[in-house]
């Protein structure tokens, strides 16, 4: 018995380990990775944008991604989809409420009214790129953590910065070949909106039966929003309600008609939403989005919107400010320039190619690289090759239109080859005239 048990024992300290399988970690629901295949599209989107920053005399500003949580329940809204189901809160380790930001508007404002910003000649006009935070249900082109891209006028309350405004959203997307057209619609002022959602709600009184759960509740809380909605059953009962643009007092009726002038003068093509208020509940008057032409209303299809927010300064404890502005999803607008067909261009095209073969020249080609990339000459390599074919191949496919290559005996002789990739003709040359060399043969070209 007792050998049968040693036996026994021996096999088991013999018997090899159980192997763990470790997870390899995903991104989270609704998180991203933008992957080098893409960022030429991406850098396409921002270089646009930059160039009608610059056009139309826009700075960059860049607020942070944590704001305090009010900042947000203040200004877009309490009784929002944002800030009741969609913000990202948690205290910090000071028991700090604090919220990833949702949108970018109100921390622009923010940071408008804490540098005294009014001080300096009016309007502001920034723009901003950079990442948002949403928890909503991921679906194409819609993600939790997203990016926007947004210009803002703060300080002018005439038509015309509105009309710059959509302007500049249409011109976005017309200008990298996507076919767009706006839908637009006024909210009117505090005064002449406030007769609007009583006669809205009273309307909605009559159809209650037929209206979804949630619109029971908007009824209550955040009236407007009764237009917003997408249940089948509210859709055919929101045809028939009344429409803001009949209750607008003089000066919004006025406003909101010289910003039509605007676009008819710039031939935008435009069309009346009389159910379009936007989600965020500090929008007066204009308000718009930029739809991609043919496809209908609806948030999906969307490609960015915005309106005037004259009412957001006081909100958040400033004086009244006048001011609009919109974002444009970059995600979406990257979806949108690859449906069209739109073709990235090169980012990179090298004027020279460092090839070697052996270690002791790859050394040499590294400080070789870093002389031409400090004359200015465009200059690639491909330094983890060894194969001289595979490195000759890849000079080519970059168009450079020198290769300059690198071997043992190079490295004894204090000399260097230079290929003509077009007609393949070489010639080998002191190492340290290699610069000024190439420099006089793209002089002759």
């Amino acid at each position: 018995m007792k050998e049968k048990k040693v036996e026994k024992n021996n096999k088991e300290a013999t018997a090899e380990p159980i192997k763990k399988t470790i997870q390899t970690p995903q991104p989270l629901r609704g998180m991203k990775d933008i992957l080098p295949s893409d960022q030429g599209y991406w850098w396409l989107v921002f270089d646009k944008v930059r160039a009608l920053a610059k056009t139309y005399g826009f700075e960059k500003i860049d607020t942070p991604l944590l704001e305090e949580a009010t900042l947000f329940s203040r200004s877009i809204g309490k009784e929002t989809d944002i800030v009741e189901k969609e913000m990202y809160i948690f205290e910090d380790l000071d028991g700090q409420k604090l919220a990833l930001r949702p949108e970018a508007t109100a921390s622009i404002m923010r940071a408008f009214l804490n540098h005294g910003m009014w001080n300096l000649p009016q309007p502001i006009k920034a723009w901003y790129w950079g990442p948002m935070f949403r928890h909503e249900r991921p679906q194409s082109g819609r993600y939790r953590q997203f990016h926007q891209f947004g210009f803002e006028i703060l300080g002018e309350d005439g038509p015309v910065a509105d009309a710059m405004i959509i302007m500049i959203a249409y011109n976005f997307y017309a200008e990298m070949g996507v076919n767009a057209s706006i839908q637009i619609n006024s909210l009117g002022c505090q005064v002449c909106r406030e007769n609007y959602k009583n006669e809205l709600v009273q309307y909605y009184k009559t159809h209650r039966s037929k209206i979804c759960e949630t619109c029971k509740k908007r009824m209550q809380k955040n009236p407007l929003r009764l237009l917003d909605c997408k249940e089948p059953g509210c859709i055919s009962i929101k045809e028939g309600a009344p429409q803001m643009i009949d209750f607008l007092c003089d000066d919004c009726r006025n406003h909101f008609m010289s910003v039509l002038e605007y676009l008819d003068e710039l031939g935008l093509p435009y069309f009346l939403n009389h159910n379009l208020v936007r989600g965020l509940d500090y929008y007066t008057r204009t308000v718009f989005e930029i739809y991609s032409t043919g496809e209908d209303e609806g948030s999906q299809s969307a490609l960015g919107g915005g309106g005037r927010y004259d009412l957001l300064s006081e909100a958040l404890g400033g004086k009244p400010v006048p001011a609009c502005g919109f974002a444009h999803g970059v995600e979406r607008a990257v979806n949108k320039i690859k449906e069209a067909g739109r073709i990235v261009p090169e980012t990179f095209k090298a004027e020279i190619f460092i090839a070697q073969l052996g270690e002791q020249a790859r050394r040499k080609a590294f400080t070789l690289f870093e002389k031409f990339k400090h004359s200015g000459i465009k200059v690639a390599e491909a330094f983890c090759r060894n194969s001289l074919r595979a490195q000759l191949e890849q000079a080519d496919k970059l168009g450079a239109r020198y290769a300059l290559i690198v071997g043992q005996k190079e490295v004894q002789d204090g000399s260097v080859i230079i290929r003509d990739m077009e007609s393949g003709v070489q010639e080998t040359i002191d190492v340290n005239k290699a610069v000024a060399e190439i420099q006089k043969k793209m002089l002759l070209v």
